[in-house]
């Protein structure tokens, strides 16, 4: 069959063009044994410049982070095989579950087959390949070390894995025992108290403070519970949309990095990710400046995203990262300087950023295996605490008209 084809050496010379093979693993073998690795491959058909369409429902679904790992990585293997970037998506799309994924990497593979880029295709979905993916397989792809910087990627996406899974598995418990107790309080309110409040009636019984309270929110409940749905429904939503402008990320990150508890594993899971993603974006050839600035635009939280900017401003004045960051040391401990310095002054950053995330990845492990512990006391309290004031607030007025009988 007739093809038409881009190629690719370890010393980043490109060549390609129209040839005559038998099929795609032929042209493979034929490239390998001239030192080169097939890039884009594809066969002259008519309709080969089909786009294929992503539906309206899988355009608002997500792609887990489970899901890009399995890309990253599996592609980074097939790559390393032999197999041209075409082929090896289209074999990806048969192993990838997520319909969304599945129907992006379907167009990503035609639009390689058309002469893309990865980088290009790729960063035609943001939702999906963030600025700091779309950068390293650029990077990949110019220095002709695709294989390598998908295996850093890889590896990355992993450990953010790891510990977004750490810290969501460390709130689970506390968060079903929150709901479960509101889920009881709401439903005591709306079919307990109506009957015990007819009985107080019935008896002119004086009623206690608290116990009118619990009368009162009860009546609430059962009048307006429509209404108290809606507004926190679109309490949630303002929330959520306030935290997305820039006055909202600025409180919402101030909160986080001044409330004791919280700050504690916030600064470290910051510290983490910032010492991650630095190290692999180094690793894949990116230059300090602009790792930077695309880190600047990765990490979430104010206060990091503004002192990475103001970093890679600085960088460019000579000013050494470890002296900016021991001006920081609210949101960098003073062990991070510290090991920046030190990779600084042996040439060995990205080594010991590496060390540096283990370091905060254990102390986030360690973190979110206490967390149970220290939670599930105040919760018992928070639990007792209502459900005495309930038997208190019920029980007083009944002890009172039982006096008042003898």
């Amino acid at each position: 069959m007739k093809v038409i084809y881009t190629a690719k050496n370890y010393a980043g010379e490109t060549k390609g063009g129209e040839i005559d093979v038998k099929d795609e693993r032929d042209l493979a073998k034929q490239l390998r044994s001239e030192g080169y690795i097939l890039t884009s491959f594809k066969e002259l058909k008519e309709d080969a410049d089909k786009r294929i369409k992503i539906n309206w429902l899988e355009r608002f679904s997500t792609v887990p982070l489970s899901e890009k790992m399995i890309f990253t990585r599996n592609l980074g293997v097939m790559v390393a095989s032999g197999l041209s970037l075409s082929r090896a998506i289209l074999n990806l799309t048969v192993q990838i579950r997520n319909k969304k994924m599945v129907a992006i990497l379907k167009v990503v593979q035609s639009e390689i087959q058309s002469g893309s880029t990865l980088a290009d295709a790729l960063s035609k979905y943001p939702g999906v390949f963030n600025e700091l993916f779309v950068n390293m397989i650029r990077v990949g792809e110019s220095s002709g070390n695709l294989e390598e910087v998908l295996n850093i990627l890889a590896t990355q996406l992993e450990k953010e894995h790891e510990l977004t899974s750490k810290v969501k598995g460390a709130l689970i418990y506390p968060s079903v025992i929150l709901i479960a107790m509101i889920g009881i309080g709401i439903i005591m309110m709306i079919s307990v108290v109506p009957k015990i409040t007819s009985v107080f009636k019935d008896l002119n019984a004086t009623l206690p403070a608290s116990t009118q309270f619990i009368i009162s929110t009860s009546n609430f409940l059962q009048h307006y519970y429509l209404t108290l749905i809606i507004s926190i429904i679109f309490l949630i939503i303002f929330i959520r949309l306030f935290a997305t402008t820039k006055t909202g990320k600025k409180i919402f990150g101030f909160i986080a990095i001044n409330t004791p508890f919280l700050k504690n594993i916030i600064v470290k899971i910051n510290c983490a990710r910032f010492a991650r993603v630095y190290s692999s974006l180094l690793k894949s050839g990116i230059s300090v400046v602009e790792a930077l600035q695309i880190l600047s635009r990765t990490l979430t939280n104010f206060y990091y995203k503004k002192s990475l900017q103001n970093a890679s401003i600085n960088i460019q004045k000579g000013i050494n990262l470890s002296k900016l960051f021991y001006k920081e040391t609210k949101i960098y401990p003073v062990l991070v300087p510290q090991m920046l310095e030190v990779g600084e002054e042996t040439g060995k950053t990205e080594v010991v950023l590496s060390k540096l995330a283990e370091f905060y990845e254990s102390e986030v492990e360690r973190i979110t295996k206490n967390l149970s512990s220290i939670i599930e006391p105040i919760l018992m309290l928070l639990i007792g605490s209502a459900v005495g004031f309930f038997a208190i607030s019920i029980l007083q007025p009944m002890y009172s008209v039982l006096g008042s009988i003898k």
